[in-house]
């Protein structure tokens, strides 16, 4: 017999914890490998757990409605493996600390096997501190003996997040004989206050739901992390416009749904990409993570008036046609709630089609740990002065105004600005005599 443990799966890129919504098996259960055992909600996704190894489920760690950090253990199988290490002692009623920790995921490319004597624990073992705990740790400077001595209100005494967020609230207050003489210039940015609001008769109080909390967490933090520059190009779309048109009839007849315009922006911003590679990037404390893959995101509205962003893999690799029927085949499965977290996991760079709701541009904030994301706005009719051979002349064009947001630790004013302003330039040259 072994003891392994599940852990909470990493769904998604900047995804740091998931919440617990219903556990699909009780203690004694039996489980076969691969067989969902909960349900777990993050901001962008509900999915199923399954196990990776078959057995019977020993102890449940989180309980419904719980919020546990990626890495952290959320239950104990039993197996019938032989163990690779020594048995653990009798009086013992904790696995051994050389027992195999295995990952639970939603797909191999998510799956982490981690041993647990690698898990982070203070130097006598007494209790277990998740990667997200020890992570805050680490950037606020507090020593393991520090930690030691924080209150945990989590299973066992463990230290939640919300745990050591207090501690560091009340911790300015207390006096350290270890207490620098001097204030570190890279303090992170203390909570924000709470504004007091009050309350008038006839005034409606709503409750934020689950992923709303979650968008705002993760919209504050982006603003915290990245210095924010938008620049704005006018773009010329006439000929994608007059040959949608064409078409739109034909393709539906011929492929069974619509072409929109989303798939010309995806399809412009992967050209760009590859012609300004540093736009593919994220930043990983003083490093720079260049990316291979060209993986756009695409916003998209759901009927709760939330946003999800779904993404399309290898983007440059797919002619108009293949991005389209991503687009469609995205778009509906969010709507309905039947994306998996690989389709929202990967994002390299994201596009925001603010256009869609009647709006002319808009200021978007940037996807973490991406450095760059692109509004499109509505596409309106405008007169416009003309070049031609005989001399300049007035007519009405389609044009849309394209808005690049973009993080200034990485992304110059003009990279940022060349980047969109190339977008544009692939948008204006696309040939109305191209075949459906």
């Amino acid at each position: 017999m072994a003891l392994v443990e599940m852990l909470m799966p990493k769904m998604g890129e900047s995804i740091m914890e998931g919440t617990v919504l219903t556990w699909l098996k009780k203690v004694g259960d039996t489980i076969e490998q691969d067989e969902s055992v909960l349900e777990v909600a993050t901001d962008k996704v509900d999915t199923e757990v399954p196990a990776l190894h078959s057995g019977v489920l020993k102890e449940i760690l989180a309980n419904e409605g719980d919020v546990v950090a990626v890495g952290a253990p959320i239950a104990i199988i039993e197996t019938d493996a032989a163990a690779s290490t020594a048995a653990p002692q009798a009086t013992s009623e904790k696995p051994s600390p050389k027992e195999e920790v295995v990952a639970a995921s939603v797909n191999p490319s998510l799956t982490a096997a981690v041993m647990q004597e690698d898990a982070p624990r203070n130097e006598k073992g007494a209790r277990f501190y998740s990667p997200l705990v020890m992570s805050i740790a680490k950037e606020e400077n507090i020593s393991m003996s520090e930690l030691e001595t924080i209150p945990g209100t989590g299973k066992d005494n463990r230290v939640t997040k919300n745990d050591i967020i207090a501690y560091l609230k009340n911790r300015g207050n207390a006096t350290s004989t270890k207490a620098p003489t001097t204030t570190s210039t890279a303090a992170p940015a203390a909570p924000a206050p709470k504004v007091s609001v009050s309350i008038n008769a006839g005034d409606e109080i709503m409750e934020m739901d689950r992923m709303r909390k979650m968008i705002a967490e993760r919209m504050v933090d982006s603003k915290r992390i990245s210095p924010h520059v938008t620049s704005f190009v006018e773009a010329d779309v006439t000929n994608i416009v007059l040959w949608r048109n064409k078409v739109k009839d034909e393709y539906k007849k011929k492929e069974g749904e619509p072409i929109t315009f989303t798939p010309f922006f995806i399809e412009a911003i992967a050209k760009a990409i590859k012609d300004f590679p540093m736009i593919n990037i994220s930043v990983d404390g003083d490093k720079i993570i260049k990316r291979k893959q060209i993986n756009v995101g695409m916003a998209v509205a759901l009927p709760s008036g939330n946003l999800i962003v779904p993404v399309i893999k290898n983007a440059d690799q797919l002619n108009l046609k293949g991005i389209s029927k991503q687009v469609n085949d995205l778009a509906n499965r969010a709507r309905i709630n039947k994306l998996t977290a690989d389709d929202l996991s990967g994002g390299t760079y994201t596009v925001s089609n603010v256009g869609s709701f009647g709006n002319v541009m808009g200021t978007p904030i940037i996807m973490q740990p991406q450095v760059a994301i692109m509004a499109v706005g509505a596409i309106v009719k405008k007169p416009a002065v003309i070049e031609t051979e005989t001399g300049d002349v007035i007519a009405v064009r389609h044009k849309m105004f394209l808005s690049h947001s973009y993080d200034h630790r990485v992304v110059d004013g003009s990279l940022g600005g060349m980047f969109v302003r190339r977008v544009a330039d692939y948008l204006e040259a696309f040939d109305i005599n191209t075949p459906l």
